[in-house]
């Protein structure tokens, strides 16, 4: 059966550098940082996860899953020793990557989040989401309306929206499967298995305001990636890459440039 590769978009020339968004996301929400990125010597790959903006859907949803899709999209584009960089479910699927398909990464970045398993904690936007009726919703602003009543705060029900488009003239729709991610929140939530390790080269970045990362943290950062280096993007939360992204760039080209991969 022929692989059907996720959507990308792909921005300069140089080593290949692959970014893996978030729950909720897609590889549009980092164009600007993309575009960044490749201005210092990268090809870079805003990717579509799957289940998420306009890479396929499908019932299987796991980070064993969507590491295996980068796998494949790799071979797909030719791609080896690459660097992932992943922000929250993204930066998970970076973690497997190190673990159990070494041969394919050269070093990774990880932007807000840790081994550890979390628990379920998106099921307000969820059925936020799952409330918006496209046969009674027919503009963005409606849907926005409609999503307050789940999601009290203004930029993330920007973010969240971003998944609309168009079906067809008339028809508004989700980018993002639902139904898979709401039968998916412990999935969604996992942690890494206690015995996996990885010595690739790494950095673990945290927002300051942000508590997916604490300090008992550090510890199950370092028992997995020995090699990990941590750092903290003040002024930010989760978002850390839009909420201060001068200093993410700061922080994330430094290490690039001491670990050697500029």
């Amino acid at each position: 059966m022929e692989v059907v590769p996720l959507f990308s978009k792909i921005y300069g020339e140089g080593r290949p550098l692959i970014i893996l968004h978030g729950l909720f996301g897609m590889g549009d929400n980092w164009t600007t940082h993309a575009k960044i990125i490749a201005s210092n010597g990268w090809q870079v790959h805003a990717v579509d996860q799957r289940n998420h903006g306009r890479s396929f859907w499908d019932p299987k949803f796991s980070y064993s899953n969507m590491a295996q899709d980068i796998v494949e999209y790799c071979s797909y584009h030719n791609l080896n020793n690459i660097l992932i960089l992943g922000h929250s479910m993204g930066g998970k699927v970076a973690m497997y990557l190190a673990c159990y398909h070494k041969q394919l990464l050269k070093a990774f970045i990880v932007a807000d989040i840790a081994p550890k398993k979390y628990d379920p904690h998106h099921q307000q936007i969820l059925n936020g989401l799952s409330d918006l009726d496209f046969d009674k919703i027919s503009s963005r602003a409606m849907a926005d309306e409609k999503l307050s009543n789940w999601v009290v705060d203004a930029s993330t029900r920007q973010f969240l929206l971003k998944n609309l488009y168009w079906k067809k003239p008339g028809e508004l729709g989700l980018r993002i499967n639902i139904e898979v991610l709401k039968n998916s929140s412990e999935a969604i939530g996992e942690g890494l298995d206690k015995d996996v390790k990885s010595n690739k080269p790494c950095l673990f970045l945290k927002g300051q305001n942000s508590d997916y990362i604490t300090d008992n943290d550090h510890s199950i950062i370092r028992y997995h990636f020995p090699s990990a280096r941590q750092s903290m993007i003040t002024k930010s939360g989760h978002w850390l890459h839009a909420e201060n992204p001068e200093e993410f760039f700061r922080v994330t080209l430094t290490w690039l440039k001491e670990t050697s991969f500029l």
